[in-house]
């Protein structure tokens, strides 16, 4: 739609890719323990900065809906604005003055200390209003987690719907109606882990098939190799 002049047939996309031998679940829990959250209890996590792109306060209400039953643990920080960094603050307040349980890390975590936040999680929320890709839903996939994320962007070329995760269509004009249906999509993988469990280890095989970067090493080659003919 932007380049109507080039021809489709010289079009070749190379998506992004991920080190899957990197990202891979850890059984370890020392991490967690030393963060202050217990395995034991099912939680939901979000990776991403705060800017209106990654949609966290869309998520923050929707958690609202679930119940204080479910933690989150939210790795958030460097807001684009102070006045979207005091919204998620006013709402991470009322969360937990109605008794949610919110693990807020504002600072930047060491990768391994990452992964196990990813390995032990009962899914991964995306609740973005746009992405380009999603790298840190390949991330969670490679860590044999189940993805729930807004159906926007590159976000579907990624998250298999009802395979690897589940995705939730996205509306600027009923933003409302999303945070209801962002709530309802986790109820329904938060009461079936069986479920939750299978589509995380459907996630790890498409990211270790289908975005390895030995995958887009050599698929970039190809590129070279054939314009070089």
């Amino acid at each position: 739609a932007c380049y109507p002049d080039i021809d489709p047939h010289k079009v070749h996309v190379i998506r992004n890719g991920i080190d899957h031998a990197n990202y891979q679940r850890d059984p370890h829990t020392d991490h967690l323990l030393a963060l202050g959250i217990d395995p034991e209890i099912p939680y939901l996590v979000f990776v991403g900065r705060i800017t209106r792109q990654k949609g966290l306060p869309h998520l923050l209400n929707a958690l609202r809906l679930l119940g204080s039953e479910v933690p989150l643990v939210m790795c958030a920080s460097a807001p684009d604005t102070p006045e979207l960094g005091d919204e998620v603050r006013r709402l991470v307040a009322e969360l937990r003055h109605d008794g949610h349980v919110i693990h807020w890390i504002e600072d930047h975590l060491p990768k391994p200390t990452l992964i196990q936040l990813l390995s032990h999680a009962a899914m991964f929320v995306c609740p973005s209003i746009y992405e380009p890709l999603g790298i840190v839903n390949l991330e969670a996939m490679a860590c044999e987690l189940a993805v729930v994320a807004s159906a926007v962007g590159g976000i579907p070329e990624v998250v298999v719907d009802c395979d690897t995760g589940l995705l939730v269509n996205y509306d600027a004009t009923a933003s409302a109606d999303f945070e209801v249906a962002l709530a309802q999509t986790i109820r329904k993988l938060l009461n079936d882990p069986s479920q939750a469990r299978a589509m995380g280890l459907r996630g790890r095989q498409r990211a270790v098939a289908d975005f390895g970067w030995d995958l887009v090493a050599r698929r970039t080659v190809e590129i070279y190799q054939a314009v070089c003919r």
